[in-house]
């Protein structure tokens, strides 16, 4: 066997199945796209679903790919375990309706056995098989020589995940010799597909042949497909003959890196810190590429799975003596061990370790907010005698304020509590429940239809040039059938030749009319889509008898797409300006581009600033006045790649390209309409920036007659200002309105002095109402101030007169209501505490608040209780 790098047998694969006819697939972005039914891209065969279910038809029937991807419902046994990962390369071969069980088996066996490819001794290989695919076996035995012995049935063996494309499958082990048997000789799982360590799973084959129909039917697939999928850091391991993944090329680099930050420990001398070192190594890896695919740390969603991620490897940093942020300085070794395929990352370094670095450090101070939240629940749990952590609480600290499980338990046993470890656990299993719950709530991938698979006739589009041209009618579907003619009602239409734009790269599609050789209309386009075999699908509200042969006049709303290429070219020019201003990470992460404004979301790391906003604005326009020529050029994808073309989100490009080319300023693979000069687009304005959601921003903005438009509603606005301040001209507005603001502060001051007085004249009356309870003097008083800084002012006065030991005061303004309570050094050394009180009598206000023990307040929506609040005071104190 030869002695192999992972970069080196990763390139093995492909180039093997490259020589059998396969296009390779370029790993796609651990986000996926447009697939609400997946987190992340979790296999290679996750970003094939729209072969297999047949939306649409590969340029090539055969495809390999080495494939990112990212699981982690197994993330407790990360580092306790020798091969589960966070993230792992899955390298497939794929055959849409071409080839079948013979070549995927014959071809399997030649990579692993074949000297020029991986070279494994032929004995050492083991396959399973699904007991009826009788099939497969036969090949195995009688084509490929495999003793029986070595072919062992297993009736788990059959790949099915609800709805959608399935059949069975042939799982590929390696024996790794007696020195890997982790089980007694006699075990039931001492065999090829059992629990143990001697035989490794390093490939399975799914003969994907029938639909799972959603009345749990089955029928034949109108097109046989072949889904394979070989982990690579398994394969690697047995290559590189590494106990576990991890003692591997892809792992160690990272772990010795760790070792050099930690205070001289050492992997593999103490199994505990091994585990601490394998986590940290995982983790950085999934984080890193994660990040740089345009996920970011967050409370919710993907962004949740990365914070618990890097919050999993800081407390085990911790455990091997590392506290300070650290996970960031892994980045470049990620970087470097994974560079020849995934450039991306050493690309986006500084950006990756700027996210993970202030992620660390907001982490250390979650930990610091945890641990006092800790000693208040251990504190209640005291006074009630108690002297266990529920579960339901540790599963509070962990899930809602990310404080880690296993600190909480460290610190409470130090403390002499008990811990509720089987009450944790429901309360981990329960939320499981709820994941997997939302995830079966929707389907994984679509049941394969053959009604527009089928249809293979050619359609040229025409719109780059014109938004009038004439085509023969090719296809009709009507009522999800294909026929000859059709007379009412909607139908989906495909031409020989169409101006009509079809949805895509964020471009809406072109509307307009179908008329008759008379020049009759003969239909309404109201949206075109892309069929499976890439034709533009015209979706149709049908008005006269339509029949498949005839030609028509096809005829966009030029007005409409007018409006459209003019935001299309806009959205070019703002994403160049977005990484000119925020720097090369601001991606863009979807777009809308429609004919009344245009939507840019991008990835960015924080808040946007106006000044920003304006630098981004200007530089669209500077190149909208500046009249520059947007070029077209078709190419292929490598010269695209040279001339420094940018690939849009979510784009899948083929051989040839189309590249649209503003001077130098922007050059971007891209197949809409575009304007032929950037003068054409008139005017740029931004309308809205927002955030949208974990790291993703979004700019909306308007170009042309919107806005004009826009800017003509704001200046009429101004001038209406304008006559409100009673300023002649708009260009005094901003000075008239300062000299109105320093007038209002003049008579604001006047007015809080004024209200002090008064207030201060109350407080004389009501510092008088001194009453005592159990040797406590307190004052529980309402007086009539208009919020609760004039309440804190009373409470200052109050100090200084030394009156009681207690002060609660209540006020009232229409339907609000608020409650201040201080208490003196007298009242705290007799266990007495101001946040204890108010927590007790902000309810009767229907509030809540909390604060020191000299100093709390509340505020609530029902004044009517605040005399019920006040009275609560006495019946307090008379328990103290």
């Amino acid at each position: 066997m030869k002695q192999l790098s992972s970069q080196e047998v990763r390139q093995m694969y492909l180039d093997f199945f490259q020589s059998k006819g396969h296009s390779v697939e370029p790993s796609a972005s651990l986000v996926p796209v447009e697939d609400p039914t997946l987190l992340w891209i979790n296999s290679g065969v996750a970003t094939m679903k729209k072969y297999f279910d047949g939306s649409v038809v590969p340029q090539n029937p055969r495809m390999t790919n080495a494939q990112k991807s990212i699981r982690t419902n197994d993330i407790e046994n990360v580092g306790k375990t020798a091969r589960h990962h966070t993230m792992f390369e899955m390298l497939g071969n794929f055959s849409i309706g071409d080839y079948f069980k013979n070549e995927a088996i014959h071809w399997a066996w030649e990579f692993l056995t074949d000297k020029k490819w991986i070279g494994f001794d032929p004995k050492k290989l083991y396959v399973t098989v699904y007991p009826e695919d009788t099939e497969t076996k036969r090949i195995w035995h009688e084509e490929v020589g495999l003793s029986l012995d070595h072919i062992i049935e297993i009736e788990d063996n059959f790949w099915d995940i609800g709805a959608g494309p399935c059949g069975p499958d042939s799982e590929i082990f390696y024996d790794r010799g007696e020195s890997y048997n982790d089980v007694a000789q006699d075990d039931p799982e001492n065999y090829p597909g059992g629990e143990n360590e001697r035989y490794l799973e390093i490939w399975n084959l799914v003969f994907s042949e029938f639909n799972h129909k959603p009345d749990n039917t089955y029928e034949p697939l109108p097109n046989k497909n072949i889904d394979t999928g070989m982990g690579l850091e398994r394969m690697v391991s047995i290559i590189q003959d590494a106990p576990t993944n991890f003692e591997t090329d892809l792992f160690l680099p990272i772990i010795h890196a760790t070792e050099k930050m930690t205070n001289g420990k050492k992997y593999g001398e103490n199994p505990a810190e091994n585990i601490s070192f394998k986590v940290i190594a995982d983790h950085i890896r999934a984080v890193a590429f994660a990040i740089g695919d345009g996920a970011l740390p967050s409370n919710e969603g993907r962004g949740y799975v990365l914070r618990r991620l890097l919050r999993r490897a800081v407390m085990h940093g911790k455990k091997l003596g590392i506290h300070e942020a650290f996970m960031y300085k892994l980045v470049p070794v990620v970087g470097k061990i994974m560079n020849s395929y995934y450039p991306e990352i050493l690309k986006q370094q500084a950006f990756i370790e700027k996210v993970i670095r202030t992620e660390e450090e907001r982490f250390h101070e979650t930990i610091n907010e945890g641990l006092q939240l800790l000693e208040e629940l251990m504190d209640s749990i005291k006074k009630k005698g108690d002297k266990t952590v529920a579960g339901k609480d540790i599963f509070k600290l962990y899930d809602t304020f990310g404080f880690p499980v296993e600190l909480t338990e460290e610190v409470a046993e130090d403390a002499g509590f008990n811990v509720d470890h089987k009450g944790f656990e429901v309360e981990m299993e329960a939320q499981r429940n709820r994941a997997r719950s939302a995830r079966s709530k929707t389907a994984s991938m679509s049941v394969q239809s053959g009604l527009l698979t089928e249809i293979k006739e050619e359609s040229l589009f025409t719109g780059y040039d014109h938004t009038q041209d004439q085509g023969t009618l090719l296809a009709i579907v009507a009522n999800e059938k294909r026929v000859l003619s059709t007379s009412a009602g909607e139908a989906q239409l495909i031409f020989s030749k169409t101006p009509f734009y079809a949805e895509m790269g964020g471009q809406v599609a072109d509307t307009g009319v179908l008329l008759g050789q008379n020049g009759e209309r003969v239909a309404n386009i109201v949206d075109v889509q892309k069929a499976p075999n890439g034709q533009p699908l015209h979706q149709v509200e049908v008005l006269k008898p339509l029949e498949e042969g005839q030609n028509y006049v096809l005829q966009v709303d030029a007005a409409r797409r007018n409006k459209i290429i003019k935001n299309h070219t806009a959205t070019h020019l703002l994403h160049r300006a977005l990484k000119d201003v925020l720097g090369d990470h601001a991606n863009q992460a979807g777009s809308l581009v429609a004919p009344t404004y245009l939507r840019f979301d991008f990835t960015h790391f924080g808040q946007i600033t106006s000044e920003e906003l304006t630098q981004m604005e200007k530089a669209v326009n500077e190149v909208i006045w500046n009249a520059i020529q947007v070029e077209t050029v078709e190419t292929d994808i490598e010269t695209a790649k040279s001339m420094g073309a940018m690939a849009l989100f979510g784009e899948k490009y083929g051989k040839d390209v189309r590249v649209v080319k503003v001077s130098d300023y922007s050059i971007e693979l891209c197949g809409g309409v575009h304007v032929s000069n950037t003068s054409d687009i008139g005017i740029f304005k931004i309308v809205s920036e927002s955030g949208v959601g974990a790291g993703v921003r979004r700019i909306e903005a308007v170009t042309s007659r919107e806005a004009y438009e826009l800017l003509h509603e704001e200046e009429n606005r101004l001038k209406q200002i304008a006559q409100l301040v009673k300023s002649p001209q708009t260009k005094e507005v901003f000075s008239k309105v300062e000299q109105l603001q320093q007038q209002l502060k003049e008579t604001q001051k006047e007015a809080e002095s004024l209200a002090a007085k008064m207030a201060s004249q109350q407080a004389g009356d009501i510092f008088k109402e001194v009453k005592e309870v159990q040797g406590i003097r307190y004052i529980a008083q309402t007086i009539n101030v208009k919020d609760m800084n004039q309440l804190r002012q009373l409470a200052d006065q109050w100090k200084q007169k030394q009156v009681s030991d207690v002060l609660v005061l209540g006020t009232a303004q229409e339907d609000k209501a608020n409650l201040l309570v201080a208490m003196n050094q007298t009242a705290n050394k007799k266990g007495l505490k101001a946040g204890e009180l108010i927590k007790v009598i902000a309810p009767k206000i229907n509030g809540g608040g909390g604060g020191r023990p000299d100093m709390a307040q509340a505020g609530g929506k029902n004044p009517a209780g605040l005399q019920e609040a006040l009275q609560e005071v006495e019946k307090w104190l008379s328990l103290k």
